[in-house]
């Protein structure tokens, strides 16, 4: 009898915390990649590129865009300097965990001065804090423009 109540007990206490964990988590990634967002708005360089793992890597639009965390401050800081960046505002987020709880990945759509951007990346749990490793931007074309798109990129 104390066998099954020890047992019934270990997976309550299991399924609470993994259920909190969980919940929890996903409120924390999506304030920390909203407040990013806003960070590049309000040009606050210290806060966006904090957000970040010190091996990340930003791949932007352009296919020459593959940047290290360093290479991308670099870019970014006389951007940030005038006081203004950019103002990407995510209105679709989808975030997904591995099963060890230390790596999630995201995807997300975004209002932004391109159009509807779509982004996806990956975020790793390190000494408790959770940081961007990988931010893959990217500009959406609906498909019956696609034609168009590829003629204008020739």
């Amino acid at each position: 009898m104390l066998k099954r109540i020890l047992f019934f007990l270990a997976v309550i206490i299991t399924l609470g915390s993994c259920q909190d964990k969980t919940e929890t988590t996903s409120e924390d990634l999506n304030t920390l990649l909203d407040n990013w967002h806003l960070a590049a708005s309000h040009a606050d360089i210290d806060s966006y590129f904090s957000a970040f793992a010190d091996d990340a890597i930003y791949i932007g639009t352009d296919a020459s865009e593959r940047w290290t965390k360093h290479e991308f401050y670099s870019f970014c800081e006389p951007y940030f300097a005038k006081g203004k960046a950019w103002d990407f505002k995510a209105f679709d987020r989808k975030i997904y965990f591995s099963e060890d709880g230390h790596t999630a990945w995201f995807n997300e759509l975004l209002n932004t001065w391109m159009g509807v951007c779509r982004a996806s990346g990956v975020l790793t749990l390190k000494n408790g804090t959770w940081k961007i490793s990988q931010y893959h931007l990217s500009v959406t074309i609906k498909n019956e423009k696609m034609k168009q798109f590829l003629e204008i990129k020739q």
